[in-house]
């Protein structure tokens, strides 16, 4: 990624971080994370509305507590729930989450919340495991009409995006969409670059928008990832090891 592109992204970051805690729908200290944003639950509930999340069966989420309503909603709706490990700084990078299993082991409508919360206890799976996914739900600092959304800055989700998509986990027919406050959907242009992945849906409390067609990476672009970047994360540590060997 260019200087240029880097630094245009940290400044629409930072004001978007800035306006939600000034117009009191984030608490203050959101700087560096995807914003737990006042009336999730709502936003979620309008997901749950939607055909597309009504015929689905797998969900992958976000572990950002802005999205925790949607992971509680996933299990109680019964569907299959993958999210990934933090950094995906495990072996097996994503927690796998059955609604079966949750059900069973609690038995009260308290289990999803529980689940969705601690799901750190939950089995750990690596990509070849994972069943097809049709929903998946990112988080987003601020997002435009077009479905470009920018993160928090770490690069995970472009990654977790890449490895599914490789592995065929996503396709075309899978529907990527981000939870937000309206606040962060903004109408201006994200800088994007060959390693971001665009969003389908934007759901906010107040409504649903629909993006202009997909835009996702084939696959992982090794020369946008740095030394300690790769050998953070197991899963690309592992096939940096075997493009070297042969």
């Amino acid at each position: 990624m260019s200087a240029h592109v880097d630094e245009a992204k940290k400044e629409i970051r930072s004001r978007v971080w800035d306006l939600l805690v000034r117009e009191h729908v984030a608490e203050p200290g959101v700087h560096g994370y995807i914003p737990a944003f006042v009336a999730a639950e709502a936003a979620a509930d309008r997901l749950a509305g939607l055909p597309e999340w009504r015929g689905a069966r797998v969900v992958r989420a976000v572990p950002d507590r802005a999205q925790q309503p949607v992971r509680e909603r996933a299990l109680r709706d019964g569907k299959l729930l993958y999210v990934a490990v933090p950094r995906l700084a495990a072996e097996l990078p994503f927690f796998v989450l059955d609604p079966v299993d949750v059900t069973t082991a609690a038995g009260n409508a308290g289990s999803a919340e529980h689940a969705a919360h601690h799901g750190r206890h939950a089995r750990k799976v690596g990509v070849q495991e994972m069943r097809r996914v049709d929903v998946v739900v990112c988080g987003s600092v601020a997002v435009n009409r077009r479905g470009t959304r920018l993160g928090k800055g770490g690069g995970y989700s472009d990654i977790e995006v890449a490895l599914l998509q490789k592995a065929g986990r996503i396709g075309p027919s899978t529907v990527i969409v981000t939870t937000v406050h309206p606040l962060q959907v903004i109408d201006e242009p994200i800088p994007e670059t060959e390693h971001d992945f665009s969003v389908d849906l934007i759901v906010t409390p107040d409504g649903v928008i629909e993006c202009e067609p997909q835009r996702r990476p084939t696959g992982l672009y090794w020369n946008n990832l740095t030394a300690a970047k790769i050998a953070a994360i197991p899963v690309l540590a592992a096939k940096a090891a075997a493009a070297r060997r042969g």
